[in-house]
């Protein structure tokens, strides 16, 4: 009887994989982010990126970082990877867990505790100490839910 094969990725590297692939569907020219739901079993019931609010022309928004008012930048207007993973769910998240290419900030934070999000698996986490994210692993902790980067063996082979 033939074996199974041993050498097969990983639930975290598949989904952070699609984590990736699906940041590819972002606009932003300087950050594109990626978020996968997948539920206790494994199956993912929702996907998201950063971009702007559905149905909304890209033209009526700016892509600016930097400006005199908030409304000068992009963060106005965008829709982040996690919260895009949430409202695209095809299911209540509760128990859940989410995979994000970037560490949740503390606005994604509050709506992933809110919606019973009980595990966070980031793979960058470059914004760690900025005061929102500062605030974000505050949240996170207070509410008990699980935080681990993930760092893929295939990109440390690389």
């Amino acid at each position: 009887m033939e074996k199974a094969r041993e050498n097969f990725i990983s639930w975290d590297e598949c989904f952070m994989c699609m984590a990736h692939v699906i940041s590819e569907r972002s606009k932003d020219p300087s950050t594109q982010v990626g978020a996968v739901i997948a539920d206790q079993h494994n199956i993912v019931i929702g996907l998201g990126y950063n971009g702007f609010p559905r149905s909304t022309d890209d033209s009526a928004f700016t892509w600016e970082r930097e400006g005199e008012k908030m409304s000068d930048k992009k963060y106005a207007y965008i829709c982040h990877a996690e919260e895009n993973a949430i409202y695209n769910a095809s299911k209540q998240p509760k128990e859940c867990k989410i995979y994000s290419t970037l560490f949740p900030c503390n606005e994604c934070s509050k709506a992933l505790v809110q919606n019973g999000i009980k595990e966070v698996i980031f793979e960058s986490d470059k914004y760690h100490d900025d005061d929102m994210f500062v605030a974000s692993r505050r949240i996170l902790k207070a509410a008990g839910v699980t935080c681990r980067q993930y760092i893929s063996k295939y990109a440390q082979e690389n």
